[in-house]
């Protein structure tokens, strides 16, 4: 109140609050409106794809971690393994889920079906898959991780038949054994082999005696006709590789290291037709 008019005077905060707050019904204050929605919703865009993006980002590094220490997809690409696998050379195979956990914890059994590396003896004449274009080599090696492609190396899947400490041996007139006991092999499919068990129990040439070196494995395709397994990659003394007996020289080269072996294989993962889990009937008992 002004003591000499009586008349009160407009108060200078209230004033200042006026020009900095303008009034809402005025453009002014709608733009400030508007800019101030459109600075949320940028703000809310930004923060939604760093959400998805962290997401991202975690299952990438989940499914590695799990391709690296847990499972794996391959792709089979030979017909070594029918019909537990299906698989053949340029068509399309199966794809298995490979468990690399069990064994961290447990050695390879008799009947379980593995996915190794081959040996230095098993790899000769092996040529790369991958193709000369750097870009197609790239999706390539990407697409393999996935189980897609089968992996740049010799990799092989096949069924353990004996393990460290065991002979394997085969003739005409007992057919395959272990420790001198006959083996029962409800895998094989003699319409598969084109050949029966039966009649041919070696289903090629006679072999052996053999004595596993303990912490390695004697391994075999379920199609016995169709597969280049321990019996082709074991090395022969002259004289019995006269008479058509395979495998009575060294141990080592028809065996393969405990160590090379990835995982086990678990169940088909694709084509869906074929879902399910992979035998792995011990035939030793």
């Amino acid at each position: 109140m002004n003591p000499v008019t009586g008349t009160s005077e407009p108060d200078d905060s209230s004033a200042e609050r006026t020009l900095e707050s303008p009034d809402p019904a005025t453009p002014e204050a709608a733009d400030a409106d508007q800019e101030s929605g459109t600075d949320g919703k940028t703000k809310k865009k930004r923060g939604a794809v760093r959400e998805f993006v962290i997401l991202v980002s975690i299952a990438l590094v989940l499914y590695y971690v799990m391709l690296t220490f847990i499972a794996r997809p391959y792709l089979i690409p030979s017909e070594s393994m029918e019909p537990t696998l299906h698989g053949c050379t340029g068509c399309v195979g199966d794809r298995i889920m490979v468990d690399k956990l069990t064994y961290d914890f447990s050695s390879p059994k008799p009947g379980d079906v593995v996915v190794f590396k081959g040996p230095p003896n098993w790899s000769i004449g092996y040529k790369s898959i991958r193709s000369d274009n750097t870009a197609v080599r790239y999706l390539q090696n990407a697409l393999s991780f996935i189980g897609f492609v089968p992996p740049d190396e010799n990799d092989l899947v096949k069924r353990v038949i004996a393990v460290g400490g065991q002979t394997v041996e085969c003739r005409a007139d007992t057919g395959l054994t272990v420790n001198g006991r006959r083996l029962d092999e409800p895998y094989l499919d003699p319409a598969t082999m084109n050949a029966d068990p039966a009649v041919y129990p070696c289903l090629g040439n006679e072999f052996g005696p053999v004595t596993v070196p303990e912490g390695r494995l004697w391994v075999m395709g379920d199609n016995r006709t169709h597969s280049a397994d321990s019996r082709v990659h074991c090395t022969n003394l002259p004289e019995d590789a006269q008479r058509g007996l395979m495998c009575t020289g060294d141990p080592m080269a028809g065996t393969i290291p405990v160590e090379n072996v990835i995982g086990k294989a678990r169940f088909i993962a694709w084509p869906p037709s074929r879902w399910g889990g992979v035998n792995s009937v011990n035939p030793q008992t």
